[in-house]
């Protein structure tokens, strides 16, 4: 299992258009991948391929999450949720 901390840069937060997009490309993946919110006490794991389940983690910017990912691909799985993360989900602001 690979487990590393990501923080929400984007104004919106992890609101439902970064959710789609996280939920889309996590489908990609066979490996399991989800998203907690840090610091303790954490959230419960919000599974990345559930747009439902991610949007209860209700993380606004600057939340820390501690994204853990697990399976025969969840090298790439990780750095690629890593990088939408700190992408800000595509979005300018």
């Amino acid at each position: 299992m690979k487990r590393g901390e990501v923080q929400l840069v984007n104004r919106l937060g992890l609101h439902a258009r970064a959710a789609a997009k996280l939920v889309n490309l996590a489908k990609t993946f066979s490996s399991q991948a989800h998203l907690a919110r840090l610091p303790e006490p954490a959230s419960e794991p919000a599974d990345c391929k559930s747009i439902m389940s991610l949007l209860l983690l209700a993380a606004p910017l600057g939340s820390r999450l501690e994204l853990a990912v697990q399976g025969e691909d969840e090298d790439e799985a990780f750095a690629a949720i890593a990088r939408l993360i700190g992408d800000r989900f595509g979005e300018q602001e």
